[in-house]
């Protein structure tokens, strides 16, 4: 077991949307937890399935929000067959749809990184109790540790 230190939050594509969106509630927190992330009070990190979804956003966007990733130094984790693995099970476990894939890699890839919290908006997939209750039976079954899926203002007010 791990003492925690620092969070170790895992950034899923949803965040870098509502950096940019002013209208969307969320986006002021948003723009917070980037910037405690470059005041060193988290660890953050991102994937190259975030770096596959932000390629598809039109410009001037998809510019902006790949430049955060330098901006703010995030570490970027990479894809393993383990990943494939776990997020694949969680699709078959009807935690998220199969045409929603890459949604359960990204909870995948922040379980086996062992990190603290994935960072979303995604409502509809990953930031729900069904998928917060079902990977953390998967991922103990799994021989992982479960993962809290968070917004931005949940990263804040953490004590």
């Amino acid at each position: 077991m791990r003492i925690i230190k620092k969070l170790r939050l895992y950034l899923e594509t949803t965040v870098f949307n509502y950096y940019f969106d002013e209208e969307r509630p969320g986006h002021e927190d948003v723009l917070r937890l980037f910037e405690a992330i470059k005041a060193d009070k988290y660890e953050a990190y991102t994937s190259n399935y975030v770096m596959q979804e932000l390629e598809q956003a039109p410009e001037p966007k998809r510019t902006s929000m790949l430049a955060l990733i330098e901006k703010y130094k995030l570490e970027i984790v990479n894809t393993s067959s383990k990943v494939g693995q776990l997020g694949e099970l969680y699709v078959e476990k009807g935690i998220v749809p199969a045409s929603h894939l890459l949604d359960s890699l990204h909870v995948a890839i922040a379980s086996v990184y062992e990190l603290d919290c994935i960072v979303s908006y995604n409502f509809h997939h990953i930031n729900r109790n069904k998928t917060r209750i079902m990977t953390a039976i998967i991922n103990k079954e799994e021989g992982y540790d479960g993962i809290m899926i968070v917004t931005a203002e949940e990263v804040l007010n953490y004590e």
